[in-house]
């Protein structure tokens, strides 16, 4: 039977014939009675339980014992039972999906077995206990089609999370659309996410596929989800429980088999009380909650994902670093970044430039990189040092805005009680680093703002 649809198979006269079998041999899923000599499918079951084997069952059960088959399918971790006789149309994609459920159950062994090794999980990096509660929650909602509500700051790798989901689930070999919410213009927006036909809107010359219809048997990400317009946020919710969009313009409605991944870099229960976003499509795509931790929650993690940031860089500029030096390691895990791994990946890229090969060295950081009160300004420097470090050759200016942007930092960036402990007028705080951010600087350098900012953000 197995073999006519198109599956390589082995037959056993008993349990135990079986548990040699698979113990010689890897197989992707087992077909068993529950009524055998010598050893039953209760104790062949059992055994591989004990052993840790992934290989799924299906039980086949006479009328009479589906009590015992469903116990067997909840206590022994078989995969589903069928009554005798089985039937073709219903054996066949029950196999396909105990199959496929082999799949996913190696391809996250082998994941876990990576992460404890290498703290990789796709484009995710990381080693510390918060990171690996993340990879944790991902792992467990990849293999199912529950929408996941993804919230983080800014630069957290929401997107990168939301991707790591979809190329772990059996969607994998669907596409995979991220949709900023915030980005297109509130006008566009119906168009963007369900299509439109021809002549639907001036400008419409021809009929388009919305971000549903792109993303059928595979996943769309909403980022911002709630900077979308509320008006759309009704036909979205609409969409996401009948499973069909209609285009802007059209009569049809149209099928989709879409997952939905959200996320929102703004407390999300504060755009519910705000009615930023609608109540009910919260509750509908907030199945699971993924949190993706800021990078100053697990700096423990820098060094690795600095190293693997530096490792794409070098192949996207052509350049050849080798690293960072410690000191300038030292300057980054003081800084408070926060534009998370987005600022800090501008930032490496700056350096990664201005190296071109051997290590990254202080210099190669802004030269007023602010790092918890500490700049940077030429000579190397270790972590144990505090207050404000002078190299030789700056100017009186260089050293006047050092100064200004310290004492800016210490009074938490507020410009009156940085004047005031400074002796001077606000406008003139002001001014000064005006003056600084107006004067020449080397490639890269940034400047322009009254108060300190790392790239990116």
């Amino acid at each position: 039977m197995v073999t006519s649809l198109g599956y390589a198979a082995e037959t056993a006269g008993d349990g135990e014939e079986a548990l040699q079998k698979l113990g010689a041999g890897a197989f992707d899923a087992l077909i068993t009675d529950l009524m055998m000599p010598r050893m039953d499918g209760f104790g062949l079951l059992r055994t591989l339980l004990d052993r840790g084997d992934l290989t799924p069952a299906v039980v086949l059960t006479g009328f009479g014992s589906i009590r015992e088959a469903l116990r067997i399918v909840h206590d022994l971790h078989a995969f589903w039972f069928l009554e005798k006789p089985a039937e073709m149309v219903v054996l066949a994609p029950l196999l396909e999906r105990a199959i496929r459920h082999k799949g996913l159950i190696v391809e996250a062994d082998r994941l876990q077995r990576q992460l404890s090794r290498d703290g990789f999980l796709q484009d995710l990096v990381g080693k510390s206990d918060v990171m690996k509660r993340v990879f944790s929650v991902i792992q467990q909602v990849a293999p199912t089609s529950a929408s996941v509500l993804i919230t983080g700051e800014s630069g957290t790798g929401k997107e990168r999370a939301a991707a790591a989901i979809h190329k772990l689930s059996p969607r994998s070999a669907g596409p995979f659309v991220a949709v900023n919410c915030a980005a297109i213009p509130e006008s566009l927006t119906e168009s963007e996410l369900f299509g439109h036909e021809k002549g639907a809107f001036t400008g419409a010359v021809g009929r388009q596929a919305g971000c549903f219809e792109q993303a059928h048997h595979g996943t769309l990400f909403l980022d911002e989800i709630s900077e979308m317009p509320v008006a759309i946020q009704a036909k979205l919710l609409r969409v996401l429980e009948d499973s069909r969009v209609r285009r802007l313009g059209g009569s049809q409605e149209i099928s989709v088999d879409v997952r939905v991944l959200a996320a929102s870099n703004r407390p999300i229960e504060e755009a519910v009380e705000k009615k930023a976003l609608r109540p009910d499509l919260y509750y509908r795509l907030n199945v699971i909650t993924l949190p993706m931790p800021p990078l100053r929650h697990h700096m423990e993690d820098l060094p690795l994902i600095a190293e693997n940031l530096i490792h794409s860089l070098n192949e996207r500029n052509d350049c050849r670093v080798v690293g960072l030096d410690p000191a300038a390691l030292a300057v980054l895990m003081d800084h408070t970044w926060p534009g998370n791994v987005r600022e800090l990946r501008n930032v490496l890229e700056r350096a990664v430039i201005l190296a071109g090969d051997g290590p990254i060295m202080p210099k190669h950081l802004p030269r007023t990189f602010a790092v918890s009160g500490i700049f940077y300004t030429g000579p190397a420097r270790t972590s144990a040092q505090r207050g404000l470090t002078f190299g030789p050759g700056m100017s009186l200016r260089e050293v006047e805005e050092a100064y200004i942007r310290f004492t800016l930092d210490q009074n938490g960036n507020n410009r009156a009680r940085a004047a005031a402990s400074l002796g001077i007028g606000v406008r003139t705080l002001y001014n000064r680093l005006s003056d600084a951010a107006h004067a020449d600087r080397p490639l890269g350098e940034p400047g322009g703002n009254a108060v300190p900012r790392a790239a990116g953000g």
